[in-house]
């Protein structure tokens, strides 16, 4: 039998993005496997992005009244799969010929059996190829770079993407970037899928780090390409943006780290980095982004009463 996959979006005011990406499906379908369910879940669109979607396709469309995030929309969207595999893919992304039938011949190739999650190489609009894997973050890492020490001393403090490496060959990573991650369905079902506490972003981070515990290995596959837009659909609410990424931020710490972890993690991340960020703004002539950064960081502080308890649950260190 073939190998069969589904494919969930999760889709939020992604505009005409959405469109594009749907559109880009069909002439990725090649390489021998078959396409049971195209899921885009939209998270309460106000755009309209989610109305008159193609149905050429195996498409489902659930809609949810409220935005409930990523990782809940994504383990929504993979409810009741009986795939083999399951493609999380973002919106602003376009695939192509060689987007998905390598992928999933290489994840059958008995020789790869151990290989639990992948991720292919991501190019920008302008061709240029994305960064898209990563470091699995420990305290020290998170909190280097929340004061900027990963770019001015880059050989002392690895930055979390791996920058210095030009993605052109297949290996195993700490980590794929969630705009295009394939995971075998049983191993997700397995991890229990994403973990909701994260809104949005370091889902993927930790989804990674859950597999490699389990013993799976996670692969960046040089023989599969996609476009990335990136920040398709967030360019426009910077602060609430950084909000959510500083609140994961200080999620995943208390799920992965212990105390002193967690403290060095929140310190830098409530105090030293705002300040920072809105310094260089400031320098760069740019007041707009300096005043997304001070309301962004408003936003975490007001939000602490509920992240507070949630950073000394569940502690697993690393």
């Amino acid at each position: 039998m073939p190998p069969s996959l589904d494919i969930v979006i999760v889709n939020w005011n992604a505009g005409n993005l959405l469109r594009r990406c749907i559109a880009s499906i069909p002439s990725a379908l090649t390489g021998g496997f078959t396409l049971q369910r195209l899921v885009v879940l939209d998270n309460a669109s106000r755009d309209g992005s989610a109305e008159g979607l193609v149905e050429t396709l195996p498409l489902t469309v659930l809609r949810n009244r409220s935005n409930r995030g990523f990782a809940a929309g994504c383990n929504q969207g993979a409810v009741g799969s009986t795939a083999d595999y399951i493609l999380f893919l973002n919106p602003d992304t376009r695939l192509g010929p060689d987007s998905l039938g390598p992928a999933l011949a290489f994840l059958e190739d008995p020789a790869n059996a151990g290989v639990g999650v992948l991720g292919i190489r991501l190019r920008g609009e302008d061709g240029t190829v994305q960064r898209s894997c990563a470091r699995a973050p420990n305290a020290s890492r998170l909190a280097a770079q929340a004061v900027g020490l990963d770019r001015l001393l880059p050989r002392l403090f690895r930055p979390h993407f791996m920058t210095e490496w030009d993605h052109a060959d297949t290996r195993s990573v700490d980590q794929v970037m969630g705009a295009f991650l394939m995971i075998r369905r049983s191993l997700f079902e397995r991890l229990g899928g994403f973990d909701e506490r994260y809104f949005v972003y370091f889902d993927d981070v930790d989804l990674c780090l859950s597999a490699r515990r389990a013993g799976w290995d996670v692969v960046h596959f040089a023989g599969g390409e996609a476009e990335h837009k990136g920040c398709g659909t967030t360019e426009s609410i910077k602060d609430i943006r950084l909000f959510y990424s500083l609140r994961s931020r200080l999620l995943f710490s208390g799920k992965r780290f212990g105390l002193a972890g967690i403290l060095i993690v929140s310190v830098t991340t409530l105090t030293v980095e705002p300040l920072i960020r809105t310094s260089l703004a400031l320098l760069r002539g740019n007041p707009g982004d300096a005043a997304a950064v001070w309301r962004g960081a408003r936003m975490l502080w007001a939000d602490l009463p509920a992240v507070l308890p949630r950073l000394l649950r569940h502690r697993d260190a690393l």
